[in-house]
């Protein structure tokens, strides 16, 4: 079968992609243990991991939106779209066990679970990244998709992540900064592609 002809129907691509992101959620919240006392003042010492949770919880959420508007364009899958996903989903896989590490890291003072969470983001980000231009690939004639080519979030979220990486070792406060506007960027999705 030549690369240019579908091998998979862009739905069933969708729905394999959201059964993985829900595994991902429910891993993430399965690292989440009740207090052993009784009181609210008993969850204090999980306020870290709630809070990395929190966030991870909507990053996730903002890739399941993102692409479930991206498929939704596409016309044609081919065998290096699967594989462009399949690398998304696999950055995406390693949120749970970051966000558990960060989530350990009392008040967010210790500068490598940041910068390996950061690592982990700008990966994701280059992931769907690649998952796009893969799509065009097989759709030279998708103008929804060639527009993102040009969209200014793909520019500048790379560039924020590697900043959040390198600040993480100066003040992780900054890098977890840095991270939630680049998340900030992503939570509307593209209205290119939503039209």
């Amino acid at each position: 079968m030549k690369d240019t002809e579908s091998t998979i129907s862009p739905a069933r691509l969708e729905a394999f992609s959201d059964g993985v992101l829900a595994i991902i959620i429910t891993i993430m919240v399965l690292e989440i243990h009740s207090p052993e006392g009784h009181s609210l003042s008993d969850w204090k010492q999980s306020i870290s991991l709630l809070l990395a949770y929190l966030f991870s919880f909507i990053m996730i959420a903002i890739y399941w939106n993102n692409h479930h508007h991206l498929l939704r364009a596409t016309k044609n899958i081919t065998a290096i779209v699967m594989w462009a996903n399949m690398a998304l989903l696999f950055f995406l896989s390693l949120i749970p066990v970051t966000t558990a590490w960060v989530g350990a890291n009392e008040n967010y003072k210790h500068s490598w679970p940041i910068a390996l969470y950061a690592t982990v983001c700008l990966f994701a980000g280059l992931s769907f990244y690649a998952l796009t231009l893969a799509i065009l690939k097989a759709d030279k004639t998708n103008i929804k998709i060639a527009n993102l080519n040009k969209s200014y979030k793909g520019i500048v979220s790379p560039i924020l992540y590697i900043l959040a990486i390198c600040l993480a070792f100066i003040n992780p406060y900054v890098a977890i900064a840095i991270m939630l506007s680049t998340a900030a960027l992503w939570f509307i999705p593209d209205k290119r592609l939503t039209n």
